[in-house]
């Protein structure tokens, strides 16, 4: 059902994409939009190690989650700054792209656990994350990205 990559030399390992989940701060989410077109959007994540699940606030309503109620499939895509290789001129980039369905976490209290997790990527200061899940905890909403194929690669922009 799902494609490996074309040029298989530059596959990545799992532990690569998985590294690259937990340390980028942000991806591009796919879902499928308005009359069928497809809508990519910037959004930051949190990996969960524990049930290798990725995890996503957002507010209530707009396109994205209107697209998610109507079709739970989804792809996102995560790459990393790069770097050049010494001498050379060209950008190397990872990259991952998780393909799965997505789910809306109704638990309230998970939901906010969730959020205090993915805030830490960004910032460690505890009052500052306390203030914001205090003043916008009740109008958050959590979706998971549950994985159904993952795979990632080394891309050289020579």
């Amino acid at each position: 059902m799902f494609r490996d990559i074309a040029r298989i030399r530059q596959k990545i390992d799992q532990e690569t994409c998985i590294r690259l989940l937990k340390n980028e701060k942000r991806g591009v989410l796919s879902v499928l939009g308005d009359d069928g077109y497809p809508y990519g959007l910037p959004i930051n994540h949190y990996y969960n190690e524990e049930d290798d699940h990725i995890y996503f606030h957002s507010g209530m309503k707009g396109h994205k989650i209107d697209a998610m109620r109507k079709c739970d499939k989804v792809s996102f895509c995560v790459y990393d700054s790069g770097y050049v290789r010494e001498g050379e001129w060209a950008l190397n980039i990872n990259s991952v792209i998780v393909f799965g369905r997505v789910r809306f976490v109704e638990d309230y209290d998970k939901a906010i656990e969730i959020s205090r997790k993915l805030s830490y990527k960004f910032t460690d200061d505890q009052t500052y994350i306390e203030n914001e899940v205090r003043k916008s905890g009740p109008r958050v909403l959590v979706f998971e990205l549950v994985p159904e194929w993952m795979t990632g690669k080394l891309v050289n922009e020579a």
